[in-house]
C-alpha cells in the first residue's frame, strides 16, 4: 500500500467518526425505537390528506432516527406517513444512504409501490432530508416517479451538489483519494458537485411536469454547500430560506431536520397548500 493511503483510511474513518457524531442518536435506539405510529400499513389516507408521506432519510441516516420528530408531526396532522431504509452497504448497519444513488432511488420506487399498494392512493407525496432530498428527483425523472408523485419537499438537499465547505476542493491534492471515495462510498462520491451522477441528472432541467417542489435550505448549511446549490429552477417550484421566514432560526445541516418546528411547518405547508399559514418564528409553537 502506498504511504499516503496509510494515512488517508485512518483519516477517513476519523472523518466518517466525526459525521456520525454529530447526528444526535444512539445506534442502539435506532434499532429499537418505536416508530410512534407511522409505517402503519392499515392507515388509510383521509379526504383532507388523501395522499400518504414518505420520508426519505439523509446520508448516514436512517428510517427511524432522521424523523424522530417530524414523522410524529406529520402523523399528529392526520397524515399516513411512512419512512424507508436504502442505500446500505454491506456490513455497514444503521448508517444508511452510501451506496451508488441511482440504485438508492430504485430503492425509493418499489418502496413507494408498495405505500401505494398498501394505501390505495393514487400518488405519494415525498419529504427528504439532504441526500433524499435530491435523489427522489432520479426517481421522477428516469424512474417513472412522477406518474406515482404529486409534491416533494427538500430538506437542505444538495440537488445541485455540494463542496462539503470546501473540502472536496482537496481531493486533487491526494492522488487517488477520489477513486477510494467511490469505490468504497459512492453515495459520497455521487454528490459531490460536479459528479457524474448529478451533471445526468440536472441536464435537461431540474424539474418533470405534473410534480410540485418545494426546497427548504438553511444559510447556516455546514454540509450541502453553497446552500444556494440546493435551490431549484423551473415551474412548480418553491424555494425557502429559513432566515427569510425567522430570522432566528440558526438551523443548520442536521438539525433542520431534526427538530426544527419553523422548517416542519413550512413541510406541513408544502404538503397541503391550500391550506398553508403563514410561517414566522411563532410556528416553533405550533
Amino acid at each position: 500500500m502506498l504511504p499516503w493511503k496509510r494515512v488517508l483510511r485512518p483519516l477517513a474513518a476519523l472523518l466518517l467518526t466525526a459525521a456520525v457524531a454529530i447526528v444526535p442518536a444512539a445506534t442502539a435506539h435506532a434499532a429499537t425505537a418505536p416508530s410512534s405510529g407511522w409505517n402503519d400499513y392499515s392507515c388509510k389516507p383521509s379526504a383532507a390528506h388523501p395522499r400518504p408521506v414518505v420520508l426519505v432519510h439523509g446520508t448516514l441516516g436512517n428510517s427511524v432516527d432522521n424523523w424522530l420528530s417530524l414523522a410524529p408531526y406529520l402523523k399528529h396532522r392526520g397524515y399516513c406517513v411512512f419512512s424507508l431504509d436504502y442505500g446500505r452497504l454491506p456490513g455497514v448497519p444503521l448508517f444508511h444512504g452510501l451506496g451508488p444513488i441511482d440504485e438508492s432511488a430504485e430503492q425509493l420506487a418499489a418502496y413507494v409501490d408498495k405505500v401505494l399498494g398498501a394505501t390505495g392512493a393514487a400518488k405519494a407525496d415525498l419529504v427528504g432530508h439532504s441526500q433524499g432530498g435530491m435523489m427522489p428527483r432520479y426517481y421522477l425523472k428516469f424512474l417513472g416517479g412522477a406518474a406515482k408523485v404529486n409534491a416533494l419537499v427538500g430538506l437542505a438537499p444538495d440537488n445541485h451538489g455540494t463542496d462539503l465547505s470546501g473540502l472536496t476542493n482537496l481531493l486533487p491534492y491526494f492522488p487517488g483519494a477520489a477513486d477510494l471515495i467511490k469505490s468504497n462510498t459512492p453515495g459520497l462520491a455521487d454528490q459531490i458537485a460536479g459528479s457524474a451522477f448529478l451533471t445526468k441528472l440536472n441536464a435537461g432541467g431540474d424539474t418533470v411536469p405534473g410534480v410540485r417542489y418545494t426546497v427548504i435550505a438553511t444559510k447556516y448549511d455546514e454540509v450541502a454547500t453553497p446552500w444556494r446549490n440546493q435551490y431549484l429552477s423551473g415551474p412548480d417550484v418553491r424555494n425557502v430560506l429559513l432566515q427569510d421566514l425567522c430570522p432566528l432560526d440558526l438551523s443548520e445541516h442536521v438539525a433542520i431536520a431534526l427538530f426544527d418546528r419553523i422548517a416542519f411547518h413550512e413541510v406541513a405547508n408544502a404538503l397541503d397548500p391550500a391550506h398553508a399559514t403563514a410561517t414566522t418564528c411563532a410556528s416553533v409553537f405550533d
